[in-house]
């Protein structure tokens, strides 16, 4: 909305302050951090009100592992992704230009996705099903938005379909019609992990805080033609403008983890982690650093893959390689607590969020 003040510098020159990403960034990160510290509290009100507690499943396998953890969590306002995403979108509505596809593109994921983590949420905090919605129909609903997201990009925008490969800076990887199919396993994948990795306080939101800075940088290179020349990264006409949403991102996840840092006084639920974990994703996508993802979203691939391993080891040889997965609960029952283990998960989020940006010049 205050983009297009810009619009009319002509007439008034201060407000072409309002045609650059930088200062726009910059204020959609406070005005996402002011309404979650603001509105945070009332909201966590009304969920405690409305009886929106997390309701832990002490008779489900992961229960039996960690009865003593799940205790404390019980009854803890849960949907706070409400909060996260709610802020975003109206930071995004406020200070980016909406007229930029890109920026509708990831504002169709994040609604989709948080949709269908609200439904999921609503299933199990009201007592309708304890599993919440089948894993299977969970999925195919994300396939349908990656695949729609995926062809529209492949098919309107032309966005080549070659990889970038990191470290790398003559190779590159042309998937031709195959790269709909490896963008919509990045953004499910994406979606998945960020899930799975919101299980302790402050853990998935103090990951995301650290994927999204790191994205917003390589937005704002890949969207400037002398810095991405420099960089020898591909060049991408309009990306620059997802700074603006990265950056509402951060000042979203500044301001909810003042409420989920250890104690939790909310959790995000799945309203938060499917949406905030597709939009990392589509982004991603959208600025070909789809393989760079890998390793700057290390945290949750770790923890995606510690449950494809449990899963996969525990059908063919009925034994366990952890103690329970996601790996941040073998940590709980190796006797980590639990500070020390969201702590340390986000040491090693920084690092790889650094050696993702000296990727750009060792190539």
């Amino acid at each position: 909305m205050f983009y297009y003040l810009s619009l009319l510098r002509y007439e008034f020159f201060p407000l072409n302050i309002f045609k650059y990403i930088t200062f726009r960034a910059g204020m959609a990160t406070v005005t996402t951090f002011l309404i979650c510290i603001i509105f945070g509290p009332w909201f966590i009100r009304k969920l405690k009100e409305w009886n929106l507690g997390d309701k832990q499943d002490m008779n489900s396998a992961r229960g039996a592992i960690l009865n003593e953890e799940l205790k404390t969590k019980q009854n803890i306002p849960a949907m706070g992704g409400i909060l996260i995403i709610g802020s975003i979108l109206l930071s995004v509505l406020l200070w980016s230009d909406l007229s930029n596809p890109y920026i509708l593109l990831t504002i169709l994921t994040m609604i989709w996705l948080a949709v269908l983590g609200f439904y999921d949420d609503f299933l199990k905090l009201s007592g309708k099903s304890k599993g919440g919605l089948n894993s299977s129909t969970k999925m195919i609903w994300q396939v349908i938005l990656a695949g729609l997201v995926s062809f529209y990009v492949y098919t309107q925008l032309h966005v080549s379909t070659t990889l970038d490969v990191p470290f790398m800076k003559n190779l590159a990887i042309d998937l031709g019609a195959f790269y709909m199919l490896f963008a919509m396993v990045v953004v499910v994948g994406t979606s998945n992990a960020v899930n799975l990795t919101d299980g302790l306080d402050g853990l998935a939101i103090g990951c995301t805080l650290m994927v999204a800075i790191t994205l917003g940088i390589l937005c704002y290179i890949s969207g400037n033609i002398k810095m991405s020349e420099y960089l020898f990264i591909p060049y991408i006409p309009g990306t620059g403008e997802l700074t603006v949403f990265c950056a509402a991102m951060i000042g979203a996840s500044l301001g909810f983890l003042w409420f989920n840092a250890y104690p939790a006084t909310v959790f995000m639920g799945d309203v938060g982690s499917l949406a905030l974990g597709g939009t990392l994703g589509i982004i991603a996508v959208f600025i070909k650093k789809e393989l760079l993802l890998g390793i700057l979203g290390g945290v949750f691939v770790w923890e995606a893959l510690s449950v494809i391993l449990q899963v996969v080891s525990f059908k063919l040889t009925k034994k366990r390689i952890f103690k329970c997965a996601p790996y941040h609960h073998h940590l709980q029952k190796s006797d980590w607590k639990e500070s020390k283990i969201v702590i340390r998960f986000w040491i090693v989020g920084i690092v790889l969020a650094l050696l993702t940006l000296t990727t750009l010049k060792i190539r």
